[in-house]
């Protein structure tokens, strides 16, 4: 007799699902910084800077307020990482090189070219807003001050006293003379005047500034 043999098969477990790539906790915490410095920036333009609240930035970056706790202790200073982020962007858009102030043999000729550059910047509200904000931040805000002072003004400082070092070598400026003492004689004047509007600023004003500061005041 012959006997039908039974074949046992042993079921086979399912096949895996695809499973999701992991999210990207670095890229993911990358776009709530850079929609933060979007919204901090944009609140203090349209709202001004007292009516700006990490609250409100919050809502229009579409993070929670504790995100921006985590990584910043007040408005003040996510608003000062927003605006060096703002210039650093603008030079990478620009394809620009670290910037430094031309040599072109004339130094009254590269100081008007920078500083009419600043002007056509401090009447631009996506840089004027932050920066009368932080400065006057800053005049109440010790700490604050100081690093506005290091991290926004000491850089761009710095440029024009290397540019009047060169026109010391060059004969084009008395040995003498303390660069960094030197530059304020026209840079303070049109800091001074744009933020407290005790004038216009234009390019007329800071040529006049400079050839006022190469040339003195007594008759020639």
């Amino acid at each position: 007799m012959v006997q039908k043999s039974t074949q046992q098969h042993q079921s086979r477990p399912p096949a895996p699902s695809p499973t999701k790539p992991a999210p990207n906790s670095t890229r993911r915490s990358e776009r709530s910084r850079r929609a933060i410095y979007e919204a901090a920036l944009e609140l203090v333009v349209e709202l001004g800077y007292p009516k700006t609240t990490i609250e409100g930035i919050a809502a229009r970056a579409g993070v929670g307020k504790q995100t921006i706790y985590r990584w910043w202790s007040s408005k003040a200073d996510v608003l000062l990482e927003a605006f060096l982020d703002l210039f650093a962007q603008a030079s990478r858009e620009a394809g620009a090189e670290p910037y430094v102030i031309p040599d072109t043999g004339d130094l009254a000729a590269d100081i008007k070219t920078v500083l009419r550059a600043t002007v056509d910047q401090l009447k631009d509200p996506r840089y004027a807003a932050p920066s009368r904000a932080l400065a006057a931040e800053g005049l109440v805000d010790e700490a604050l001050g100081r690093r506005c002072a290091a991290t926004l003004m000491e850089p761009s400082l710095q440029l024009y006293a290397d540019r009047l070092h060169a026109a010391q070598e060059a004969g084009e400026v008395r040995p003498d003379i303390d660069p960094r003492i030197a530059l304020e004689f026209f840079v303070s004047p049109l800091a001074q005047r744009w933020l407290q509007y005790t004038g216009p600023i234009s390019y007329e004003y800071v040529d006049t500034l400079v050839d006022y500061a190469l040339h003195g005041l007594a008759p020639r």
